[in-house]
């Protein structure tokens, strides 16, 4: 009689553990070089992605590096590189347009990288 009874508790615990681990796969983090250089860009960077599909967005002054939790069937890793630079702010995979750049303020612009 135990066994009947925990045997439904199991395939309870099992299901629940598999909708845990299927809601865990659809959120990447990553991070990735996002130039700039101070406090102001921090601000531009994450406030840039306030996105759908963008969970955490953490531009770290000191390093230089974005850590961005998203929802990859929500937006691509491409996009978020994409919305950075067009706040102006150049990563490895997408270069801010020279205009946008030009127009950050003076203590924002960074040695810009060969991309």
């Amino acid at each position: 009689m135990k066994k009947l009874f925990f045997l439904p508790f199991a395939l309870f615990l099992l299901i629940g553990v598999n909708l845990n681990a299927q809601k865990a796969k659809d959120i990447q983090t990553v991070s990735f070089k996002v130039y700039g250089n101070c406090g102001m860009c921090e601000d531009r960077i994450e406030s840039a992605l306030m996105v759908p599909g963008v969970r955490l967005a953490d531009w770290d002054q000191a390093t230089g590096m974005l850590t961005v939790t998203f929802k990859p069937f929500k937006i691509s890793l491409q996009a978020i590189h994409e919305i950075v630079a067009g706040v102006g702010h150049d990563t490895d995979l997408a270069k801010a347009k020279d205009a946008v750049y030009d127009k950050l303020p003076g203590c924002c612009l960074y040695e810009r990288p060969k991309i």
